[in-house]
């Protein structure tokens, strides 16, 4: 079986979905269905969510399951919402992403051994 096509692979509109068929009696109902707001997600945002879901939410088991940072796995995350049209108000979300930034800034320096764990936590603060 092949995955449901969820855009046109010419113009890359959303496709609708017209008819039904049951595998085993038959039936046919032919109408305007929509799909799911996850069929949007490409493979890998769904395998992310996959895996997000199983590790209930938790960034650190997140980081440890896939092999990667805290700003990956929170860049990955913002993707997904982004996709879903699950972001928050405009001004929330430029308030939130330069906090974000920042965040993700001290992160990837405390990564790279830039700064100490202390300053980390100091500025972050």
């Amino acid at each position: 079986m092949y995955k449901v096509l969820s855009k046109c692979p010419v113009c890359n509109e959303k496709l609708k979905i017209m008819k039904l068929k049951c595998s085993k009696c038959n039936t046919v109902i032919e109408n305007e269905f929509s799909f799911s707001k996850f069929e949007s997600l490409s493979k890998e945002q769904l395998e992310f969510v996959e895996v997000f879901l199983k590790c209930r939410g938790s960034i650190k088991d997140v980081e440890k399951e896939l092999g990667i940072s805290y700003p990956t796995v929170r860049g990955k995350l913002d993707d997904v919402i982004e996709n879903l049209n699950l972001e928050k108000n405009d001004i929330d979300k430029s308030s939130e992403k330069k906090s974000l930034n920042d965040n993700n800034k001290i992160l990837d320096m405390l990564e790279k051994g830039e700064i100490t764990p202390e300053e980390a936590m100091n500025l972050l603060k």
